[in-house]
């Protein structure tokens, strides 16, 4: 049953495409690759490589994959897990993303391993490692799930969520060039997850839990992108339907207490349940909107709305825009894994990789 606010907003969404339709502006998915391994996050690089995670929910065998004509091989090649230093060996990694140089930041959570989470940074244009930041506690308490990453060249940071356990849920602001990092915003509103049901075709996610009980998940902060200026921090909880916003400078500002700096936060839209955001550079913020297979994006009227639409968006993951000024993500149909089914796993390939035009250009990476 819709309600009248609901009705309208159909009615404007259908209206829109029509109109576009005339245009000929609607936007139409272009299948990339399709995949027989689950992808997680992608990222793409200045050179147009793509490089995506494969999803821990799955047990790959590997964590990192980059996609060629050829298909798909283990990232990076020669791969890190081969160094005689454990403390770059990849463990579990979701959130990944190329900054300008072609340097891929890959956030490796250690879930898999019980292993201290950490930033790895691996040069593609010297195919070499670049650095490795450790998050050790306190910035990832015991419950932490360091998920995603917005890398800030501008001002030589990292900004990461971690939806922890819900309540715990927070940012975490790391300094490249010294490896500090600081957890901030914890459990503040604009991170902690609200009572919602994530429903797809009609299921709602369920985690079987080893009594053989089942609960819903509520997850907190993990969508994250910056602006194309790098003066705002987008970001929000995965079940939240506000996208928040926060002045990296305050972010970066040591002397702002956790009170103040709550204060600082800016609720900027309404958006759906989602797992990725990005932004080109005209500020269209896009949503992967997991309930509705489609992604939507909250132009300047900050209203959302649904972009893309397409059945073969069976849990888009994660967005980045490439160099040819396209909007690339993922399906991965993770509401079908076990672990998130009810210890039932009906996933089937193929996965996919797609690109969009979207309304603007955007920074390659991101």
């Amino acid at each position: 049953m819709f309600y009248p606010r609901q009705a309208w907003i159909v009615f404007l969404h259908s209206l829109v495409v029509l109109l576009l339709s005339a245009c000929g502006r609607v936007p139409e998915l272009n299948v990339v690759a399709t995949l027989d391994e689950v992808p997680g996050n992608i990222t793409v690089t200045p050179d147009k490589r793509i490089i995506f995670s494969l999803h821990q929910f799955f047990s790959p065998d590997w964590r990192v994959a980059e996609w060629t004509q050829q298909g798909i091989k283990p990232f990076p090649n020669p791969g890190i897990a081969s160094a005689n230093d454990p403390d770059i060996t990849l463990h579990s990694v979701l959130g990944l993303q190329s900054d300008s140089k072609g340097i891929v930041w890959m956030l490796d959570n250690g879930m898999r391993a019980s292993e201290t989470p950490k930033l790895v940074a691996w040069d593609t244009r010297q195919n070499k490692l670049h650095k490795v930041i450790m998050l050790p506690d306190p910035t990832t308490p015991a419950d932490a799930f360091v998920n995603d990453l917005a890398v800030d060249e501008t001002h030589n940071s990292i900004y990461i969520t971690d939806p922890a356990g819900g309540d715990n849920a927070a940012l975490i602001v790391v300094d490249i060039s010294s490896g500090d990092a600081r957890r901030v915003l914890q459990g503040h509103q604009s991170v902690v997850p609200e009572e919602l049901d994530l429903i797809i075709a009609g299921e709602a996610l369920e985690i079987r839990q080893a009594d053989g009980s089942t609960v819903r998940p509520r997850v907190g902060a993990n969508p994250i992108a910056l602006g194309t200026s790098n003066e705002w921090l987008y970001y929000g909880p995965m079940h939240g339907t506000s996208l928040y916003r926060i002045r990296v400078n305050d972010l970066l500002d040591r002397e702002i207490e956790a009170e103040a700096l709550a204060d600082k936060v800016e609720r900027y839209g309404r958006k759906p349940i989602s797992d990725g955001i990005s932004i080109d550079s005209d500020g269209n913020v896009y949503i992967t909107d997991l309930a509705n297979n489609a992604i939507g994006v909250i132009d300047h009227s900050r209203e959302y709305r649904i972009y893309i639409t397409d059945e073969r968006l069976s849990w888009p993951d994660a967005l980045s825009f490439g160099p040819d000024d396209r909007l690339y993500t993922v399906s991965n149909q993770l509401h079908k894994s076990a672990l998130l089914h009810g210890g039932e796993e009906t996933a089937k390939p193929p996965y996919y990789i797609f690109s969009f035009t979207p309304l603007a250009a955007g920074v390659s990476g991101r």
